[in-house]
């Protein structure tokens, strides 16, 4: 359980985990997660490679369901929930994917209009000057009638973010903004999404390894490992935080790991008559 415990406050709740547990065969991924994320913040999850970082966020966006617990996101329940309840709550989020995930065979401009397409009723003339405004926004003006793969990595982030806020979602998810980015990119990028919070005043959820990221933009921390929420605070917090784990990520130094030498052995020796 967390090093640190979770500050209470008066603000409304975007997100709500409550005794999330998940497992992939006989390996427990994540075990008993609780946490909440307040309206309006930028909440940033950390943790090593394989820390269950990934598979917490598709049980959050409703992409897979979580051996128990319950999900409460806006005001409604994710899970337990319905189909029709999880489509009516996509249309409140927007996820921003690692590489950006825009098809490749349709123009910039045509990707960011997507979402208003499939899920208004609006006019092709205020489709067009909404999705012209979110790439303004993410400084693309100009290369609206570019193809994805003429685009730079920092280019196609911006452009799937500008199609993940165009429908002004209360929720944005964004995995591993400054993945394959150099420190200016980043820089860039991590400036948008503080830009984002504040003129849109929108709840934003970010999975990242980037130290320099998280510093940057997060209101709050949340630090996962060994299936479980090691801290979760502001980086204040959990600097002070004696946990070797946390401060290993922080100093990004190697983690040193306690072997068992009977699961060792056990894996080593299985199903060895098959």
């Amino acid at each position: 359980m967390s090093t640190i415990s979770e500050t209470t406050a008066s603000h409304p709740t975007a997100l709500e985990v409550r005794g999330l547990s998940s497992s992939f065969g006989k390996l427990r991924v994540l075990d008993d997660i609780d946490f909440s994320v307040r309206q309006g913040e930028i909440f940033v999850i950390m943790g090593e490679s394989g820390a269950g970082k990934t598979t917490l966020l598709r049980h959050v966006l409703g992409l897979a369901a979580p051996d128990t617990g319950a999900i409460d996101m806006l005001g409604t329940a994710l899970h337990p929930g319905t189909r029709k309840a999880l489509f009516a709550l996509r249309r409140k989020m927007g996820v921003a994917f690692q590489h950006g995930a825009l098809i490749n065979s349709m123009s910039v401009l045509d990707n960011i209009e997507l979402p208003l397409r499939q899920n208004t009723k609006l006019d092709r003339s205020t489709i067009r000057i909404m999705s012209r405004m979110k790439l303004e926004m993410m400084n693309l003006g100009g290369f609206e009638d570019y193809m994805p793969a003429q685009l730079s990595g920092g280019m196609l982030k911006r452009a799937g973010l500008a199609r993940a806020v165009v429908m002004d979602p209360r929720i944005l998810f964004f995995d591993e903004p400054s993945a394959g980015l150099d420190p200016v990119t980043a820089a860039e990028l991590d400036g948008l999404i503080l830009q984002l919070r504040d003129a849109l005043k929108m709840t934003i959820i970010v999975v990242t390894h980037a130290l320099e990221s998280a510093v940057k933009i997060a209101d709050r921390i949340m630090i996962v490992g060994n299936g479980g929420i090691r801290a979760i605070g502001t980086l204040e917090e959990i600097g002070k935080s004696p946990d070797t784990y946390i401060q290993s990520l922080l100093e990004r130094r190697t983690l040193e790991r306690e072997v068992d030498g009977d699961a060792y052995l056990e894996r080593l020796t299985a199903n060895l008559d098959e």
